[in-house]
């Protein structure tokens, strides 16, 4: 495996972004890091596609991505905001993040497939192992999704 912080630049692809998180295909949500500014915020893309494979039950004819998966993509561009950051300052062990609480989630428009999701993820405070987080998702400059995420890191006892 490559040092991501040895061969960082922006934008971050999906191969840089395979080796810095555990989700790999269908649950992979993250296409593309395009902005970080380090232990503070994140600007990561997903591109919507009619190949995705919720879209076959939800729903069919009438294709909407899940607001559950729209809130796993922003945990998950959260958990690249710290694995990032991390490795930026040389440490190449820091812990997994899991999502352990949602909280104020609101979806205001519908995903369907040709959509590109911004999704921009701010770090509000970092202790003791858990990280508070706001993020918002936009579509074409429209805020669909928001909500507050806590992570805890991994223990690994």
């Amino acid at each position: 495996m490559s040092d991501p912080a040895a061969t960082f630049t922006l934008p971050v692809n999906v191969e840089q972004i395979q080796e810095l998180l555990p989700h790999r295909y269908p649950f992979l949500l993250v296409d593309r890091v395009i902005e970080l500014v380090p232990d503070q915020s994140v600007v990561a893309l997903k591109n919507v596609t009619i190949n995705e494979p919720f879209f076959q039950g939800h729903f069919p004819g009438h294709p909407v991505m899940p607001g559950v998966l729209i809130i796993e993509a922003m945990a998950q561009a959260a958990g690249l905001l710290t694995q990032l950051s991390s490795r930026i300052k040389g440490d190449n062990s820091s812990s997994l993040f899991y999502l352990v609480k949602v909280d104020n989630a609101r979806f205001s428009a519908v995903v369907v497939p040709g959509d590109q999701l911004r999704i921009e993820v701010h770090l509000k405070r970092l202790m003791r192992g858990m990280g508070l987080f706001m993020a918002r998702t936009v579509v074409d400059g429209k805020e669909v999704a928001s909500c507050e995420l806590m992570c805890a890191a991994r223990s690994d006892k």
